[in-house]
């Protein structure tokens, strides 16, 4: 018996198909998601009380989880929404990887309060006076979150800002 080779593409197909059940997907729940956000937090927290205790910085924590520290006071105005700030800064990741600084690509200049900037660094600032220097970490949902930035700040990092609040203008 001959059989016609389009019957035998199709048996063969037919053979080579994955018949096995894919297992079901469980939706997540509100609730799991709540505690899979907590349990990130709560790793991330560990992990930037780590580093700091390592370089014997002496931080706050804001409500957000920022943590910040102003390490030399200025006697300039203090910062407030709706002002441009004109800051010198450096950005590391915790492995101590430098991904951007003024030196290179100049002084950031943001209107306060618009966005524009990272939300950890907004918040830093408006702690800030001119002439002061302070450091910032800030957790992933207060810098790049779950993407980065797609140059050199991977996803879900968590980024330190060592900042000199330059001025402020209207």
């Amino acid at each position: 018996m001959k059989i016609p080779p389009y019957i035998l593409i199709v048996l063969t197909l037919a053979c080579c198909t994955n018949k096995s059940k894919q297992p079901d997907m469980v939706p997540m729940s509100k609730e799991n998601l709540i505690q899979a956000n907590h349990g990130l937090v709560s790793i991330d927290q560990e992990r930037i009380a780590s580093y700091a205790e390592r370089r014997q910085w002496n931080m706050q924590t804001s409500k957000t989880g920022l943590w910040y520290q102003i390490y030399e006071h200025g006697a300039g105005d203090s910062a407030r929404t709706g002002l441009i700030a004109s800051i010198n800064y450096s950005v590391w990741l915790l492995d101590g990887t430098l991904c951007y600084t003024s030196d290179s690509t100049g002084e950031k200049t943001f209107l306060i309060g618009q966005g524009g900037v990272e939300s950890g660094l907004e918040e830093g600032i408006l702690k800030m006076r001119i002439g002061d220097k302070a450091r910032f970490i800030m957790p992933p949902h207060l810098a790049h979150g779950l993407l980065g930035d797609g140059k050199k700040i991977p996803a879900r990092s968590t980024i330190v800002y060592q900042v000199d609040l330059i001025n402020l203008t209207h």
